[in-house]
């Protein structure tokens, strides 16, 4: 079976017409048919029928049209990542991710990346809220949190975990709280969510989940500010692993009950496509999936588990 005579029937499936379908792929509307009768030839049924203003799919036709799209975005896929393999990577590369994580993670992997592509430039936008890729111009995000539906590909580089914490200078003017629900007449500072409304904490411990509401005394929209905050005593909050443990170790911050474990947040590498997809967006699509290991950087050893398969 001849590729083209696919490509030629899901044309023709989606215009409904064989003038248009020639039209549209730069061929005569006889070439156009000899691929249609081909293609049913080899699948040993019709696939349309054909009247002199119109077409109508089968059954069949119906079923293949279905899958064709499918099919022809894969192999345009195989054969661009194929055509890239031996292009180097150059030119400029649009990053955007949040200021924390390009603060004390980017800002250490970039350099690495870009001794290894020395003819690849990047500009880093680090900003606190969700830009749009395409009409941004921008090449990949990294993002935190589950992906909604969309066209853009996402890659899962890792998760990140989290702690409750506060500050020794908080905890001393404040009595510590003995149980999570205490948490609701302490000062807490915590990132708004998408509806501007504090966000619910979700407790896990044995297979026992509490749900915690927190009132918060400060709202911030910068997971990295959250955790300056909190060292200096505004009050309890949620942060990261790799922000919190370095605190750990010299006292400037305090894990409050250890037992209950909060939610990992989900890090994606995001892009517009898959398709046509340039040599240097692919060296840093690649370059961040090795990159990021357990107990490397931000995939915090002590509580945090492996990435998923990235295959």
């Amino acid at each position: 079976m001849d590729l083209n005579d696919l490509r030629v029937f899901e044309k023709v499936g989606a215009l409904l017409s064989f003038s248009a379908a020639a039209r549209a792929l730069g061929i005569p509307k006889s070439s156009v048919s000899r691929s249609v009768t081909r293609l049913e030839a080899a699948l040993g049924t019709r696939l349309c029928q054909r009247t002199t203003r119109t077409v109508v799919l089968t059954g069949p036709g119906i079923a293949l049209m279905e899958r064709c799209a499918d099919i022809m975005g894969r192999v345009t896929e195989t054969l661009d990542y194929v055509g890239h393999l031996g292009a180097t990577p150059r030119g400029l590369l649009r990053i955007t991710a949040g200021i924390g994580f390009g603060v004390n993670v980017l800002s250490v992997m970039l350099p690495r990346f870009l001794q290894l592509y020395p003819e690849v430039s990047v500009t880093l936008d680090l900003t606190s809220k969700s830009v749009e890729l395409v009409p941004e111009g921008i090449d990949v995000a990294i993002r935190m949190g589950p992906m909604a539906a969309s066209q853009l590909v996402a890659v899962k580089l890792g998760s990140l975990s989290r702690h409750l914490c506060a500050s020794p200078a908080y905890l001393a003017r404040r009595s510590a709280p003995v149980a999570l629900e205490d948490l609701c007449h302490h000062d807490t500072v915590e990132m708004p969510g998408s509806d501007g409304r504090a966000r619910r904490w979700s407790f896990r411990c044995d297979g026992v989940t509490k749900i915690i509401e927190p009132q918060p005394r400060l709202c911030v929209n910068d997971a990295l500010t959250i955790h300056r905050m909190v060292v200096h005593g505004a009050g309890i909050g949620v942060i990261s692993g790799y922000l919190c443990e370095p605190e750990f170790t010299t006292g400037r911050l305090l894990r409050l009950f250890p037992q209950w474990k909060l939610d990992p947040v989900e890090v994606s590498i995001v892009f517009p496509s898959r398709r046509a997809l340039s040599p240097s967006v692919r060296a840093f699509v690649d370059f961040m999936r090795d990159a990021c290991k357990p107990g490397e950087l931000w995939l915090d050893a002590l509580i945090g588990g492996d990435p998923e398969s990235l295959a």
